[in-house]
């Protein structure tokens, strides 16, 4: 089996880690090697981009009918010759 030092672990974070172990009667390094197993058991939520994620929000609400905009022709570019 392996084994990892974690560095520069905050106070606060410790203490809870502490609690948090003590409440499930077991050790620091048992709850932490539990925390690890549970957050790394998931499988990892496929990346979305921004428009599929607004796309699923609002998905459920229905679509939106726009009128079409009626458009003037293309107008000639500018000549700069004189």
């Amino acid at each position: 089996m392996a084994s990892i030092t974690i560095r520069n672990l905050d106070d606060p974070l410790k203490a809870r880690l502490r609690i948090q172990a003590a409440i499930h009667g077991r050790s620091m390094e048992d709850e932490a090697r539990d925390i690890l197993r549970c957050a790394l058991s998931r499988e990892p939520s496929p990346q979305r981009n921004l428009a599929t994620a607004i796309r699923a929000r609002f998905a459920p609400l229905g679509g939106v009918e726009l009128p079409t905009v009626p458009r003037e022709p293309m107008r000639a570019p500018p000549s700069f010759d004189e």
